[in-house]
């Protein structure tokens, strides 16, 4: 009699179908180096390994796999860019954006985990924060010993983060925190939040607040739809006491967290594309295999129409990031380019996640392929970090200089 059980023969059965290869339309692996290859090719080996044999059942039972922290800093998927004497990698941009691209290849949920740990959590210490802050907080977050989450979206305030209204109090030797933040990543299991929050004049500025501090709660998140191998939360602060030595200081104002903002677009645009490579990669294998009347659907001209402009936006968007990212490690890259980046791969994903379950039929809704989990993860990608239309409106104020928010 058989001892295995269902989970561990799904996922046996799930790894045996993890044959995923990237498409190369344009050669564009000419334009990597071999780090970069080296890179790509461990990052996708961990996936293989560690991510997708068991993602579809974490998806179906909503659970973040907490022990997944620990093997992402293992393998240098947390502050790849921070410099190694902090912890983190000291690798280039394109290093960032293929680990983020092989990531979210695997899961979308798996990618904001590391996204944010890395650019909205290390990066912010780093880049704003003094060298004590530095020196306490970056390797610990590095290695995965620490989770953190980024506070700035509030339960009104989400495409209007200056409206914010999370305030805080400067009490002499401390200051005394209040407010909410809400649809937070990592937040029900974060040891370290950087939380961006008004200072009595109304200026912003980011405060690091540790899990055991009195009055700081993170309330989980339940009943999603996306995201659901991802843990998300809110952070809730009562007369939260934060000494004074945790408030960043190399940096205050909006622009602060919007830098932050900037470097996990960037690799959300990188990642993005992954899961739709991973869709377009499953529907091809899926076209060759599955007959109807006596012959491949791949043999159909609808068939071949929806493979062949799916593999027409990746080579697109392959080109698109490459270049950002040379333009990133130039120290060239502006916001509106990362936006344009972001909303356009966010963009042709969810396209050719739906596309690509229209060729796997009744099948593509279920466990046995990744696409409506991917589909499902992309919806949420299209709205955080900046929803469609605002990258939109960043771009078209770059276009005609006149802002269309307010």
């Amino acid at each position: 009699m058989s001892t295995v059980t269902p989970s561990v023969a799904r996922a046996k059965k799930s790894l045996k179908q993890d044959v995923y290869d990237h498409p190369d339309f344009y050669q564009i692996d000419s334009l990597l180096t071999d780090e970069h290859k080296l890179i790509r090719t461990s990052i996708r080996d961990f996936v293989k390994k560690e991510i997708s044999p068991f993602i579809e059942d974490w998806a179906q039972r909503a659970h973040f796999p907490f022990e997944i922290a620990k093997k992402f800093g293992e393998i240098g998927a947390f502050g790849p860019t921070i410099p190694q004497e902090y912890g983190g990698g000291g690798l280039d941009y394109i290093s960032y954006g293929i680990l983020m691209q092989e990531i979210e290849r695997g899961d979308s949920g798996m990618r904001s985990t590391a996204s944010v740990q890395g650019s909205l959590v290390m990066y912010p210490i780093y880049k704003f924060g003094s060298e004590p802050q530095r020196k306490k907080y970056l390797p610990k977050l590095a290695s995965g010993e620490w989770l953190g989450c980024f506070g700035l979206t509030e339960p009104d305030h989400g495409s209007n983060p200056s409206g914010m209204v999370t305030h805080f109090k400067d009490l002499g030797d401390h200051y005394l925190l209040n407010g909410a933040k809400m649809w937070i990543s990592n937040s029900p299991k974060a040891d370290v939040a950087v939380v961006w929050a008004k200072d009595e004049k109304g200026r912003i500025h980011g405060l690091i607040v540790e899990r055991g501090m009195p009055g700081f709660s993170t309330p989980e998140t339940h009943g999603k739809w996306s995201l659901r191998a991802s843990a998300t939360g809110e952070l809730v602060f009562d007369n939260v006491k934060v000494p004074k030595e945790n408030i960043l200081p190399g940096k205050s104002g909006l622009g602060a967290p919007l830098m932050c903002l900037d470097s996990a677009r960037y690799g959300i645009a990188w990642g993005a594309l992954g899961a739709a490579m991973d869709c377009y990669e499953s529907a091809r294998r899926y076209a060759a295999e599955r007959i109807q009347f006596g012959k491949p659907i791949g043999s159909f001209q609808l068939v071949q129409k929806k493979l062949s402009e799916m593999l027409t936006e990746i080579t697109k968007a392959q080109l698109l990031v490459w270049r950002l990212g040379t333009l990133m490690n130039e120290g060239k890259a502006t916001t509106p380019q990362i936006s344009l980046a972001k909303r356009n791969n966010v963009q042709i994903a969810l396209e050719i996640a739906r596309e690509a379950r229209q060729i796997h039929g009744g099948m593509g809704i279920t466990g046995e392929y990744s696409i409506m989990r991917h589909m499902m993860n992309l919806e949420s990608v299209v709205t955080y970090e900046g929803t469609h239309d605002i990258h939109l409106l960043i771009l078209g104020n770059e276009i005609t200089g006149i802002p269309a928010f307010t």
